[in-house]
C-alpha cells in the first residue's frame, strides 16, 4: 500500500468513515494510533481548536513540538514539529498520531531520555473519558537527522502522562500518569531498563472525591532522595515518596494557590526548582498571566517572579532547559478561535531578578496559529 493510502485511510479513520481494510475492533483504544510521517497539508484534518503543547531540546539544539487538534474532544489527534533555527521557524508537520475510529489521542508530550532519543507521549482514550485511558508512546533514535526513523507505538500502561518523566539518582525512569477521578488516580510507572518495560511501581490517591480531577503529576526528586509529586487539584496538591515512588503520602493541597490548570515544575542545571504558573506565589488567578519563580530549598519557598506573558486565555506551560542554561517554555493562547502556540525563552537570572537581565529573554514567538492555517 503506498504512501497516499495510508494517510487517506488513517483520515478516514479518525473521522469515523470506515472501508473494507480498517475491519471493526473489540477496543480500538487497545489498539495503536497511525502514525503518519510528513503527511501533505490536505490530508491533515482542519481544526478549530488547538493547543496542550510540549517541548523539548536535542543536545544539537533541534526544538521538538506537539500539540493538539481538536483537544478536548473525542476527535483529539497530535502533531509533531521542529526547529533548526532555535524557534524562529518551524517546519510543516513531520509526523501526525491519528487515533482509529472512536479513539482519542490526548495529552502528548516529548521527552529526550538520557540515551539521546526522542521518546513522543500521548494518552489514548475510547471517546472522551473512558475511565481507564492509556499511556502510548514512539521513540526516534536519531531526532537529529532530516527524516528521523521512529519505532512502532507501545502502550507503557494505564492513564494520561501529561507531563514528562524523571530520571532519579539510581537511574531509575518514572512516569507519572492519571485516569481521573477515581479511587488511587495516579499511577507511577516504573523502567529500571531504560525505557525496555516499564511496570506500576505505586499508586496516589486524592481522598477526597470532589478534589478529583485530571491531575496532571508531575515528580522531582529531592536532594534528601524523597519524591515530591505535584498535583492539579483545584490549586496546587502534593504527595511524597520515600521509598522509590511505591507508596505515596495522600495526595493534599499546599499553601501555593493556583487556578484549576496546568503548571509546570521542573529542576533547572543549577539545582534550583522551576515553578511556572498563574499569577504570583501567593495569588489564586484565572487561567492568564504565566510568571516563573525559582525555589532553593526544594519546594519550600519560592522566589524571583518573570513575568513573560501577560495576556488571558494562556495556559498549559511544558518546558525545557538546554545545556546553555537556556530556559524554553511553551504554552497555548486562546485555543478556541485563535488557536496559538506560543515559545518564551530566557535564563534563571531572568527569574530570580524578575526581569529581563540577560540576552536570552524572547517572548510570545509564534509557533502555530489556526488563521491562517500553520
Amino acid at each position: 500500500m503506498n504512501r497516499v493510502s495510508l494517510i487517506v485511510l488513517a483520515v478516514l479513520s479518525l473521522t469515523g468513515i470506515r472501508g473494507a481494510t480498517d475491519a471493526p475492533s473489540p477496543d480500538y483504544a487497545l489498539q495503536p494510533a497511525h502514525v503518519v510521517l510528513s503527511p501533505w497539508p490536505q490530508h491533515i484534518p482542519p481544526t478549530k481548536r488547538q493547543g496542550v503543547a510540549g517541548i523539548e531540546r536535542t543536545a544539537k539544539g533541534r526544538l521538538w513540538t506537539v500539540y493538539g487538534r481538536d483537544v478536548e474532544s473525542g476527535r483529539n489527534f497530535q502533531i509533531l514539529r521542529c526547529s533548526d533555527d532555535d524557534g524562529v521557524s518551524w517546519s510543516e508537520v513531520k509526523v501526525m498520531i491519528l487515533p482509529r475510529q472512536g479513539t482519542r489521542a490526548m495529552s502528548a508530550n516529548v521527552w529526550i531520555d538520557p540515551l539521546a532519543r526522542l521518546w513522543v507521549f500521548w494518552g489514548q482514550s475510547a471517546g472522551v473519558q473512558d475511565g481507564r485511558y492509556g499511556v502510548w508512546a514512539i521513540v526516534s533514535d536519531n531526532p537529529d537527522a532530516k527524516e528521523p526513523q521512529w519505532s512502532a507505538p507501545r502502550r507503557l500502561g494505564d492513564g494520561v502522562l501529561l507531563n514528562k518523566p524523571t530520571v532519579l539518582a539510581n537511574g531509575d525512569w518514572l512516569l507519572p500518569s492519571s485516569v481521573w477521578k477515581v479511587d488511587n488516580s495516579i499511577k507511577v510507572h516504573a523502567s529500571t531498563d531504560q525505557g525496555k518495560t516499564f511496570t506500576l511501581r505505586g499508586t496516589a490517591n486524592v481522598p477526597e472525591p470532589a478534589m478529583r480531577g485530571p491531575d496532571e503529576p508531575m515528580i522531582v526528586q529531592r536532594k534528601d532522595g524523597s519524591l515530591w509529586m505535584m498535583v492539579r487539584m483545584q490549586g496546587m496538591a502534593e504527595t511524597i515518596s520515600k521509598d522509590g515512588g511505591k507508596t505515596w503520602t495522600p495526595v493534599e493541597r499546599i499553601a501555593i494557590k493556583h487556578s484549576t490548570s496546568r503548571f509546570f515544575l521542573r529542576r533547572l542545571a543549577s539545582g534550583a526548582l522551576l515553578l511556572v504558573k498563574h499569577g504570583l506565589i501567593d495569588q489564586k488567578i484565572g487561567r492568564e498571566t504565566l510568571i516563573a519563580f525559582v525555589s532553593d530549598d526544594d519546594g519550600k519557598t519560592f522566589t524571583g517572579g518573570f513575568k513573560f506573558e501577560d495576556r488571558a486565555e494562556v495556559t498549559y506551560p511544558d518546558g525545557v532547559q538546554a545545556a546553555d542554561g537556556t530556559i524554553y517554555i511553551i504554552y497555548d493562547h486562546k485555543r478556541t478561535p485563535d488557536g496559538e502556540v506560543l515559545m518564551a525563552t530566557f535564563r534563571e537570572e531572568d527569574v530570580r531578578a524578575g526581569r529581563a537581565v540577560t540576552d536570552k529573554v524572547r517572548l510570545k514567538m509564534m509557533i502555530s496559529h489556526l488563521s491562517p492555517a500553520p
